[in-house]
């Protein structure tokens, strides 16, 4: 695969072989993102757990303290007075089955969706569709609530969700570019402590194997984070 002039000139700016603490990493990464936009910071990390194994799943969510700098349009599927409590707090969307047809139809002009335990069967009718897109509520995640303001403001105020992908990584956004140093690392910190504290009582030896953060043009940067 052919790299950029860009890309590549932002590999003689750190030495791409070594390791280095999360703010030194965190200013890389920064020094680095040289796109005309606003890149996002991803961390990417690799775990030594077997995903295979039920009680090795690693999944959850938390609320990142700046923010994701991303604007998130939200999905409620609810009847009744749980509609009306998502419109008054913010719901970019708001149906029932009139929604999930539209779905059927190809629609997907949002980024989570939220749902009450009462709507799941009726959910569950496109589970095909939201679940390899990453959008099928889920209780863990904490997108199927009876308490839908707060799921809403959850989201808005930057929650994202963690989750062991087939080949033992996680990948999770932790901010903009333009949050600079000090916002980036205080949510790349609560993101880790999240991780840490789900380690599964199953998981044996080295839990976090390596941990990389990079931005959405940039390369790679290699953070030393030993547990």
């Amino acid at each position: 695969m052919n790299k950029g002039k860009r890309y590549l000139k932002s590999l003689e700016s750190f030495d791409k072989t070594a390791s280095y603490a999360m703010d030194e990493a965190v200013e890389n990464v920064i020094k680095t993102s040289t796109a005309k936009f606003d890149e996002s910071i991803e961390a990417h990390i690799r775990l030594g757990v077997d995903g295979r194994n039920a009680d090795q799943q690693v999944r959850g969510v938390v609320v990142l303290p700046n923010g994701t700098g991303k604007s998130v349009k939200v999905l409620v599927i609810a009847r009744g007075d749980k509609a009306d409590e998502a419109e008054k707090n913010g719901a970019d969307f708001v149906g029932a089955e009139d929604i999930v047809a539209k779905i059927s139809g190809g629609w997907l002009d949002f980024d989570v969706c939220i749902t009450t335990p009462d709507m799941m069967g009726v959910v569950g009718r496109i589970a095909r569709i939201l679940g390899p897109k990453g959008l099928m509520p889920n209780p863990k995640s904490g997108t199927v609530t009876t308490d839908v303001a707060k799921a809403i403001k959850d989201v808005k105020a930057g929650k994202v969700e963690y989750r062991l992908d087939k080949t033992n990584n996680i990948h999770v956004i932790i901010g903009k570019k333009s949050f600079g140093k000090e916002k980036l690392v205080e949510n790349f910190t609560t993101v880790m402590d999240a991780i840490v504290k789900a380690k599964p009582a199953a998981a044996k030896g080295q839990y976090i194997k390596s941990v990389t953060l990079a931005s959405t043009m940039g390369p790679g940067v290699k953070v030393t984070y030993n547990i």
